[in-house]
C-alpha cells in the first residue's frame, strides 16, 4: 500500500498552488470588471453631456449664467452713469457757451456806439470849431445853373433856417483848443481885432495840463505808462474827487471803467485824458 498512496507532502504543494492560481484569475477578473465599469460610467457621462443633461455641467453653466447676468447689469448700470454725467457735462458747457456769447454780445455793442459817439462827437466839434474861427475849410455851397423861371412858376423862397449849434465842451476847453489852432497858423499873418479869429489872450499858466494819451493793440498809453483791460486805478476829475475804479473794456477811441463802489461804469474818452479833465493813476488791485 506504501507505494500506490502518493506522499503527502506532494499533495499539499500542488494544493496551494492550485489555490494561487485561482486566486489571481480572480484578481484579473475583479480588475477587468472595474476597468469595464469606469469605462461604462465615463461613457454614459459623455452621453449625459452631449445631451446637457450632466449634473456637474448644469451646475457650471448656471454659475456661468449668473455671473454673465452680473456683467451685464453692472455695464448696463455704467452706461447710464457715463450718459448722466455726459449730459450734465453738456449742458453746462452749453449754458457757459451761450453766456460767453451774450456778454460778448453786450460788450461788443457798448464799443460800436462808444465809437460811433465818439465820431459824432469829433465831427461836431471840428464843424464848430470852423464856425467859431471862420476857417477857410468850411464846406461851400456847391454852386449850380440856375435856369430861367417861366413866368407861371412860383418865385422860390431862399431857406432861412439853420440848425442851432450843440456846444459839448465848456467855454475853457473851446478857448484852449482855439488858442491850439491859433499856433499852428503861421506867424507872419495879421490878425485883425475885428476878424472871428481873433481870441482874448490869456497867460499860459491858465491853460489846463496836456497829457500825452493814444490806445494801440487794446492798451491804453497815458503818461508814460501802459494800462490794460482788468487793471486797478484811481480816476482823478478836476474838482479833486478821487474813484476807485477798474478798467472793464478798452475801445478805438475810449475805454470804460467800473466803480468798485457800486460796480457802475464809466466812458472817459482819450480827449479828456489828454486835456486832463480826468487823470487816471496806478493803484493796487488788492
Amino acid at each position: 500500500t506504501g507505494s500506490l498512496c502518493p506522499p503527502l507532502k506532494d499533495t499539499e504543494d500542488a494544493s496551494e498552488t492550485d489555490l494561487a492560481k485561482h486566486d489571481e484569475d480572480d484578481y484579473v477578473e475583479i480588475k477587468e470588471q472595474m476597468y469595464q465599469d469606469k469605462l461604462a460610467s465615463l461613457k454614459r457621462q459623455l452621453q449625459q453631456l452631449q445631451e446637457g443633461t450632466l449634473q456637474e455641467y448644469q451646475k457650471r453653466m448656471k454659475k456661468l449664467d449668473q455671473q454673465y447676468k452680473e456683467r451685464l447689469r453692472n455695464a448696463d448700470l455704467f452706461l447710464q452713469l457715463e450718459s448722466e454725467q455726459v449730459e450734465r457735462n453738456y449742458i453746462k458747457e452749453k449754458k457757459a457757451a451761450v453766456k460767453e456769447f451774450d456778454d460778448k454780445k453786450v460788450e461788443l455793442k457798448e464799443n460800436l456806439i462808444a465809437e460811433l459817439e465818439e465820431k459824432k462827437k469829433m465831427i461836431e466839434n471840428e464843424k464848430l470849431t470852423m464856425e467859431l474861427t471862420g476857417d477857410s475849410m468850411e464846406v461851400k455851397p456847391i454852386m449850380t445853373r440856375k435856369l430861367r423861371r417861366r413866368p407861371n412858376d412860383p418865385v422860390p423862397i431862399p431857406d432861412k433856417r439853420r440848425k442851432p449849434l450843440n456846444y459839448l465842451l465848456t467855454e475853457e476847453q473851446i478857448i484852449e483848443d482855439l488858442r491850439t489852432l491859433n499856433k499852428l497858423k503861421s506867424p507872419k499873418r495879421a490878425v485883425s481885432p475885428s476878424t472871428p479869429e481873433h481870441v482874448p489872450s490869456a497867460p499860459l499858466e491858465n491853460l489846463s495840463q496836456r497829457y500825452e494819451a493814444r490806445i494801440e493793440e487794446g492798451k491804453l498809453y497815458y503818461d508814460k505808462r501802459w494800462y490794460h483791460k482788468s487793471q486797478a486805478i484811481y480816476l482823478e476829475s478836476k474838482d479833486n474827487t478821487k474813484i476807485s475804479c477798474v478798467i472793464s473794456s478798452v475801445g478805438t477811441n475810449e475805454i470804460w471803467v467800473r466803480k468798485t463802489s457800486d460796480s457802475t461804469k464809466m466812458r472817459i474818452y482819450l480827449g479828456q485824458l489828454q486835456r486832463g479833465t480826468f487823470v487816471i493813476r496806478r493803484r493796487s488791485a488788492s
